[in-house]
């Protein structure tokens, strides 16, 4: 299952040449992320007053093609890896049919404490 989120590059995205500042995309993929999990169904203000939290361990990026004031992109977030308490997701940030960023994240599972803890069946293995 691919989920697809649209964003918008305003001009507080871009830096001095006009593009999308490097760091931004982590900003995209992460709304993606999380609208990615809100619809799988997962509550994270609920898992946080059970004291426990997603957390990002890694992020291995990629910039291809820069993205510009105004263009219309699309965040693809798909899992390609998961166990009990680790996940990897891809995310590509796609303008049309160019891909401009790609990211593998890898997502752990945290109590208040730093404890890893198994991760939700839900976000384990989503639905179609």
């Amino acid at each position: 299952m691919t989920h697809k989120f649209p964003i918008r590059v305003y001009y507080e995205d871009t830096d001095l040449a006009g593009i999308v500042y490097y760091a931004n995309y982590l900003k995209f993929i992460e709304r993606a992320r999380s609208e990615w999990v809100r619809e799988l169904g997962i509550d994270q203000v609920q898992m946080k007053a059970e004291g426990l939290v997603f957390a990002v361990r890694r992020v291995e990026a990629d910039y291809f093609l820069p993205a510009k004031y105004d263009d219309e992109l699309v965040v693809e977030t798909t899992m390609a890896q998961g166990s009990g308490v680790r996940l990897i997701v891809r995310q590509d940030v796609k303008r049309a049919d160019q891909t401009l960023f790609t990211a593998l994240v890898t997502i752990i599972c945290m109590t208040e404490d730093g404890v890893v803890a198994r991760l939700p069946a839900a976000i384990r293995r989503p639905g179609p």
